[in-house]
């Protein structure tokens, strides 16, 4: 029996690049693009509409931009995996759509491997970001530190048991679910629990977010 295609919709405001990333990924035999918006407050409604398994999100559109249709989409249906493919790069930008729940951040510049790559990274629990947006938001998360300024108050959150803590580490250092199973000795589907329980301890909406967050945590 296949495996279920993953369900995608595409947001982006160009119509040409937009028509152009549906006919390429239409290709692949484990995609099926199934809607398409032109507008953030189109992503949010087809997103109800459809309810897709990634989209694939511009950041800069008309009456809604990425990021606000992001975090709207992922407080609505956080299941839902949103993956940013932009020209912007700049660490404030960066750091808010990953704020805003996106767990990948690729350029409109990335080969078409990387793309695919990252469709199918989210879908498996990971965080995919390219090596020129990771470097931003190591040095964006280095500057608040730096200014004592870190946006996420931890005080108020449950402590997290030390098997929680120690997947949490692991999340920090850029692994998988499969790769921290294995790490631990765990299976998958308990990896996966784990993630879902810490992401609500510490009011994170992404995977990424955890990763940033286990980087300011004291060291056991």
């Amino acid at each position: 029996m296949s495996e279920p295609k993953i369900r995608l919709l595409i947001a982006e405001d160009h119509q040409v690049v937009r028509k152009a990333f549906s006919a390429i990924l239409s290709l692949e035999s484990d995609i099926e693009v199934v809607a398409e918006a032109a507008d953030g407050v189109e992503a949010v409604e087809r997103v109800r509409a459809w309810r897709p398994d990634v989209v694939l999100m511009d950041i800069q559109m008309p009456r809604m931009n990425g990021i606000l249709a992001t975090r709207t989409i992922k407080q609505e249906w956080p299941a839902t995996h949103v993956v940013m493919l932009t020209t912007y790069e700049t660490e404030d930008v960066v750091f808010d759509a990953i704020m805003a729940g996106a767990q990948g951040y690729l350029l409109k510049d990335a080969q078409e491997s990387e793309i695919l790559g990252t469709i199918r990274g989210v879908m498996r629990g990971e965080t995919n970001l390219s090596a020129r947006i990771a470097n931003k938001v190591v040095a964006e998360f280095r500057r608040l530190r730096t200014g004592n300024n870190l946006a996420v108050d931890e005080d108020d959150s449950p402590p997290l048991t030390e098997r929680e803590d120690a997947v949490l580490a692991l999340i920090g250092e850029g692994q998988s679910n499969k790769e921290i199973a294995r790490h631990l000795d765990l299976a998958e589907g308990t990896v996966k629990n784990y993630v879902s329980r810490i992401l609500d301890k510490l009011h994170a909406r992404s995977r990424t977010e955890l990763a940033i967050k286990s980087q300011g945590r004291p060291k056991k």
